[in-house]
């Protein structure tokens, strides 16, 4: 689960692939599924380097492959997916009249990319977070965000992804802190799926991470991923049950 700008009543089989790739950027694809009776936006902080460009984040339309993940888990053991039951959060207040952000179409979302907290007044109001609720996370003051705009119809959504730039290019990162109600928990209860793959001079540690059996190539459509998966192996981490609420490096 992620962060919403509204009330969920009902999120679950959270999984997220992450890879380096060129330039210090890194690949991210986020998937669920929801419930949910109002237009929501999910919000992902991403460590970005200082005043990053309007157009730092890239989207990737991966309609045209729904089953990413699906593919992803034939090369590790599937256990069923637990449901989280979340209460609703208030929208922020009117816009202020800075120039809106861009808004791109991706696949069935519309999305977004807020280069830091102060740029969230330029998004429509039902697809923030309070600003009571960046004030109790000073850490994220000097991140990014990458904002997409959910449909109260949506259940099961096509992955979500994008490659953005990191302050750490030698460290993956995977948004997985959890913000209910609006309001910030030091603990929270965790039931992730944790994909990725390694690069050549990550700071990467992997013991607690689980290594296919096989290359991608024998389990993922590797042209349908849009260059996202490539050759090699996978590495799965599971999170489940009552954790610290941060989000995960590897």
């Amino acid at each position: 689960m992620c962060c919403f700008s509204g009330p969920i009543e009902r999120v679950a089989d959270t999984n997220i692939f992450a890879r380096s790739v060129d330039n210090g950027r890194q690949l991210l694809v986020y998937a669920m599924t929801i419930a949910t009776r109002n237009d929501v936006a999910m919000i992902l902080p991403l460590p970005v380097p200082p005043n990053p460009p309007e157009d730092a984040v890239r989207f990737i339309d991966l309609k045209g492959y729904p089953e990413f993940f699906q593919d992803m888990k034939l090369g590790f053991p599937d256990p069923k997916p637990r449901s989280l039951a979340i209460t609703g959060a208030k929208s922020a207040a009117a816009p202020d009249k800075a120039e809106p952000l861009a808004v791109v179409q991706v696949g069935s979302f519309e999305a977004s990319f807020v280069p830091a907290v102060k740029d969230f007044g330029r998004l429509d109001p039902r697809f923030r977070l309070p600003d009571k609720t960046w004030e109790s996370l000073p850490a994220y003051k000097d991140y990014g965000f990458a904002v997409f705009k959910l449909k109260k119809e949506a259940s099961t959504v096509h992955p979500m992804a994008f490659e953005f730039p990191r302050k750490d290019p030698a460290k993956i990162f995977f948004p997985t802190v959890h913000i209910h109600d609006g309001q910030v928990h030091e603990n929270a209860a965790f039931d992730h799926a944790l994909y990725c793959q390694k690069r050549e001079g990550d700071r990467t540690s992997l013991p607690d991470w689980r290594e296919s059996a096989v290359p991608a190539g024998r389990f993922m459509k590797l042209d349908k991923t849009q260059g996202i998966v490539v050759e090699g192996h996978c590495y799965l981490k599971r999170i489940r049950g009552e954790q610290k609420n941060q989000d995960t490096l590897a």
